[in-house]
């Protein structure tokens, strides 16, 4: 698949998700198998630029090209600059949050709440895209609510505007992540504008991604919740795609040896306090389909040190392996 200049490996993509796809999980998703990781959502506020918060997530120096950053904001000025000190911060794509469901966006008029506007949508659009020289891309959902599903609209306008490439989330505003995610919009807009479309939402094994690749014609899927505590998804989508074949899931030996990886990136990464806390949910993620689940997370989230954290999770994982035996 093609974004502007950068020509990826696959047309598989990981999803920007608060709190879920700094640096460490990026790496990660790309070793095995994502062709297009995406950094969290970046304010475009300047006044928060210096944050620990927005310097953690502005971090890609050593990650694989393209590096792909997201912005959310309702200014176009602001959008604007934003795009411009993401891009002298190393970002090589840059993506526009206009999908993202959460009150405390939408309540400032950004993510998906900027749907409902879209004359304002077109100046966020030309203010971005004419600020930077790298490629532009946006994120979108199917519209507002049920009744008002302008994603096509908002595509025509994307593509005027210079944006390079256009996911759609296969819900509105309004449904959050409830009911199921159609695909059907994201068909339609491939079928009336010449940008690569890419599909989001409950898209959660290799069969499904392969069906709505051939049934709507899209480009490219993007994958989020699916991918927490499994990256493997990419592999096996991946091969899935080029051989018709599935895969084996991983083995507890290897799902273990990842996780640890995963785990002491993040203790790198953020510090032992802040990394400690934040693995707890990547762990419970990793774990919830191995046995003993509920009662070993009951101990891990009582763990304080980063050693003992790596100690708790060998152990658990010897374990299952002995049951495995």
């Amino acid at each position: 698949m093609l974004i502007g200049s950068h020509r990826l490996k696959n047309n598989l993509v990981l999803a920007p998700m608060a709190g879920v796809t700094d640096q460490p999980f990026r790496l990660l998703c790309r070793e095995l198998g994502a062709g297009l990781v995406i950094s969290e959502m970046v304010t475009s506020n300047p006044a928060l630029f210096l944050t620990r918060k927005t310097q953690l997530r502005l971090k890609n120096k050593g990650e694989p090209e393209p590096r792909a950053v997201q912005i959310a904001g309702a200014v176009p000025k602001q959008m604007a600059e934003a795009a411009v000190f993401n891009v002298q911060q190393g970002a090589e794509i840059i993506d526009i949050n206009m999908g993202c469901p959460a009150k405390k966006v939408c309540n400032l008029m950004a993510g998906s709440a900027l749907l409902r506007d879209e004359p304002l949508v077109a100046d966020i659009l030309e203010s971005v895209v004419n600020a930077v020289s790298i490629p532009v891309t946006l994120k979108i959902r199917t519209g507002w609510n049920k009744e008002n599903r302008n994603a096509l609209n908002i595509a025509k306008i994307a593509e005027s505007s210079g944006i390079q490439a256009l996911t759609v989330h296969g819900r509105t505003r309004a449904c959050a992540f409830t009911g199921v995610a159609e695909h059907e919009t994201a068909g339609e807009i491939k079928a009336r504008v010449n940008i690569p479309v890419i599909a989001n939402g409950d898209i959660t094994t290799p069969e499904v991604a392969a069906e709505i690749l051939n049934t709507y014609g899209v480009d490219g899927i993007m994958i989020g919740r699916a991918a927490q505590g499994n990256p493997w998804i990419f592999r096996e989508i991946s091969h899935f795609l080029e051989t018709g074949e599935t895969l084996e899931s991983p083995s507890s030996l290897e799902v273990s040896h990842t996780l640890i990886r995963h785990i002491q990136h993040l203790h790198r990464f953020y510090g032992e306090v802040q990394g400690v806390r934040i693995a707890r949910k990547h762990i419970a993620w990793y774990c919830k389909q191995q046995h003993n689940a509920n009662a070993f997370r009951a101990v891990i989230n009582r763990v304080e040190k980063s050693d003992e954290q790596i100690d708790v999770i060998k152990n658990y994982f010897e374990g299952q392996q002995a049951l495995a035996a």
